[in-house]
């Protein structure tokens, strides 16, 4: 049987659902994952390559893994992966059948797998809480850390993001949140592309950066004009992706269908998915030319904006000019 078809056949179907009110004590918060995320093919294709990590090494013990939001709580299995991993014996109990001798010994193999990883575990997304109490992102990123120090060369999905729900009780009622938040990195180390332009020009003259601003908003407003748009900041107004998908729209000479972007986006997911949108557009046409995160322009990372906006306004400032047409923005 085919690798990938022997997980879809023991993943149980499970929906999970927020909290009630009367489930969550107050002042207290907790994290969801959102069904559009658990969902999501790089989402299942992350939790089927790390599955297939675990069955295969624990495979001469005798282990088989079916969900790795069911089966990793009870700190059995943790237990012999890190041994295997870390070539180590660890002092536990072997078999913890009740709640406060499973919560012992997955606190031993946390504080070992932390000290291996050289991580305090206050600086850790994961903890006995959240890993004893089955949820799946804290799991993700433990095993995630494991697999990055103990098998680099596992061929994880690139750049897995998930939308994630805060649901936190407060005196009112119940309040949530949305985030979004990184599982893997967006490119290993060998794919990363040297330093570029922007770099050298934040590091070594960062009184330039503006003037290099000016050009470009110069530039970007002459060609939203006819779509009775403009633009002031570049820091914040290109985070959700529209005018972004709009810029390369007019200067490709096309119009995205209005199904395939949200136009008023109304969370971080959405926002992703324009940016995401927009930024494969560039790739496809050329015009990414250095490996750019879409969750750093959602964040208004400055660099990484003005490097997508740079790539855009020199390649058509460089059409412009071969083609005989005014340039309407300085150099």
């Amino acid at each position: 049987m085919e690798p990938e078809s022997l997980y879809n056949l023991l993943q149980p179907v499970k929906v999970v659902e927020p909290p009630a009110e009367e489930d969550l004590p107050n002042r207290e918060k907790r994290k969801h994952l959102s069904t559009t995320s658990r969902r999501d093919a790089k989402f299942e294709e992350l939790q089927k390559v790390l599955v297939e990590w675990v069955n295969t090494t624990l495979l001469p013990e005798h282990i088989v893994v079916r969900s790795l939001e069911e089966d990793m709580f009870d700190g059995l299995i943790l237990h012999h992966l890190f041994q295997k991993l870390a070539s180590l014996k660890l002092e536990v109990e072997e078999i913890a059948l009740t709640a406060a001798s499973q919560r012992r010994k997955l606190t031993v193999v946390l504080e070992a797998m932390n000290q291996s990883l050289q991580v305090e575990k206050h600086q850790v997304p994961w903890s006995v809480e959240t890993i004893f109490n089955k949820d799946l992102l804290a799991t993700l990123h433990l095993l995630v850390a494991l697999a990055r120090r103990f098998q680099p060369s596992l061929p994880l999905p690139a750049n897995v993001q998930v939308e994630v729900i805060t649901i936190e009780s407060t005196k009112s009622g119940l309040k949530s949140e949305k985030s979004v938040e990184q599982l893997t990195e967006c490119n290993t180390d060998k794919d990363q592309s040297p330093k570029d332009v922007f770099d050298e020009l934040f590091k070594l003259a960062p009184e330039k950066v503006n003037a290099v601003k000016e050009a470009i908003v110069t530039f970007v407003n002459q060609k939203l004009d006819r779509l009775g748009l403009s633009v002031q900041s570049l820091d914040t107004q290109f985070a959700d992706g529209v005018i972004l998908l709009l810029l390369i729209g007019q200067l490709g000479g096309f119009f995205l269908h209005l199904k395939e972007f949200y136009l008023t986006p109304s969370s971080p997911a959405e926002m992703l998915h324009n940016v995401t949108l927009a930024l494969k557009l560039l790739k496809d046409e050329g015009l990414l030319n250095y490996p750019i995160n879409p969750e750093d322009i959602v964040n208004k990372d400055e660099k990484s904006t003005l490097r997508v906006l740079y790539n855009l306004f020199h390649r058509h400032k460089l059409k412009e000019s071969a083609d005989g047409m005014p340039r309407g923005a300085p150099n």
